[in-house]
């Protein structure tokens, strides 16, 4: 995963496209520069895995 394919993946769930999106263990670095960077970063959601993947989802609500 590239920084680009991140923002896009991180719109669609924003926008409500995708419902939610697993990051691999591999890809979780690249992805979470572009995530921190957002201006709703406290939207996103991020619930770690078995194995060190992360599903994400987007709140309505920014997390505290």
């Amino acid at each position: 995963m590239d920084e680009a394919l991140a923002a896009k993946l991180l719109d669609e769930l924003r926008h409500g496209k995708i419902s939610e999106l697993l990051v691999k263990k591999e890809d979780f670095l690249t992805f979470r520069n572009v995530l921190v960077r957002q201006s709703d970063f406290k939207h996103f959601r991020g619930i770690a895995q078995r194995g060190g993947d992360v599903i994400y989802h987007y709140l309505q609500t920014p997390r505290s």
